[in-house]
């Protein structure tokens, strides 16, 4: 059950997240940018839920752990 609100805590976390990324998207559409950075990032907050430690956390502490500040920003654990 943990990990259900764990990933849905992440999946919370992304979604403004994904709407900022969206924005720079067009943005760089616009002016023939590149985008491949800007799809690095989204690919990566899609793959956040199905992190291996999520899976093999085995209390609370390691799962808080997984919170990846560098994609995710501040955790809500702490």
């Amino acid at each position: 059950k943990a990990r259900e609100i764990h990933k849905k805590n992440i999946r919370n976390a992304r979604e403004p997240k994904f709407a900022e990324l969206d924005i720079e998207f067009q943005k760089a559409l616009e002016t023939s940018a590149s985008t491949t950075d800007i799809v690095a990032k989204k690919q990566a907050l899609r793959d956040a839920p199905a992190a291996a430690g999520i899976t093999t956390a085995t209390n609370t502490t390691e799962l808080k752990a997984q919170w990846d500040t560098t994609i995710l920003g501040d955790s809500p654990y702490s």
